[in-house]
């Protein structure tokens, strides 16, 4: 089990990428809608770890609730490969967003367990997934279904720790 803490976009950017994976889906391409059954809503994840405490929730809540929050520029389509193949739209990194990535991972520092590398300051690469676990052929036929993609204004609504397999969120701002 893992808990990530998700950056949610307002309704206009949701429902752009929900779009994004519908055509996926008629281009025969698993999007993450259907790897996690409905679980997850779009997003962009600033940090992920094994457990996010209590304690070390409340510390974020009350810093979030401090920083502006810049909108996200979502306009890069592009792949990866992790533990898994990722289809996805990276966002725009700009000096706004990464003192925000900064600041939340300030107030994570040695107070979680099990932090996964990815995510940290200096590694970490934003960016909304559209499809994962998908073969090289799927990511291919993505490209396919998406290109060009138009860029995305995701405004963020809400911030969240998520169970990365369950998708129970426990919610930190709106």
């Amino acid at each position: 089990m893992a808990q990530g803490l998700e950056f949610w976009f307002d309704e206009a950017a949701d429902a752009a990428v929900r779009g994004l994976w519908r055509r996926l889906e008629k281009a025969g391409v698993p999007s993450l809608a259907t790897r996690t059954h409905g679980r997850h809503r779009p997003h962009v994840t600033f940090a992920q770890a094994g457990t996010i405490p209590p304690r070390t929730r409340e510390a974020l809540r009350e810093d979030l609730r401090l920083l502006s929050i810049p909108n996200l520029w979502l306009s890069t389509l592009a792949a990866f490969s992790a533990n898994d193949t990722v289809l996805m739209l990276a966002a725009v990194v700009d000096t706004e967003l990464l003192a925000v990535h900064s600041a939340v991972h300030d107030v994570l520092a040695k107070k979680v367990k099990q932090p996964n590398a990815y995510y940290l300051p200096g590694s970490w690469v934003p960016h909304c997934t559209l499809a994962q676990g998908i073969e090289p052929a799927q990511v291919t036929a993505g490209f396919a279904a998406l290109y060009p993609v138009e860029p995305i204004r995701a405004r963020v609504s809400g911030i969240a720790v998520v169970d990365t397999h369950t998708g129970e969120a426990d919610p930190l701002i709106g």
